[in-house]
């Protein structure tokens, strides 16, 4: 159940990694021109920042918590969206 700290905590979060211009490592699966997404494991304790490589600093900034992005790690490791991008 998401609390109403909760989201403040995840609004803070992403403003704040939309301000970083710097820290932001690209996914070793970004591929040339196409781009592919951009992490940031520093700018907020507990929050991973996610952006769009291909638009830099003008990418919006998703925010996920250390939960969050465990479990998506984990589901992607597991297989769980093979083919489901066509």
């Amino acid at each position: 159940m998401t609390t109403d700290a909760d989201r403040v905590d995840y609004v803070h979060a992403m403003r704040r990694f939309a301000e970083l211009t710097t820290g932001w490592e690209k996914s070793r699966f970004s591929g040339g021109q196409n781009g592919c997404v951009e992490f940031h494991f520093d700018g907020v304790h507990g929050w991973v920042g996610v952006r769009d490589s291909k638009l830099g600093d003008n990418s919006p900034v998703l925010a996920f918590n250390k939960v969050e992005f465990d479990a998506f790690i984990a589901a992607a490791q597991a297989g769980q969206f093979t083919d489901r991008i066509q």
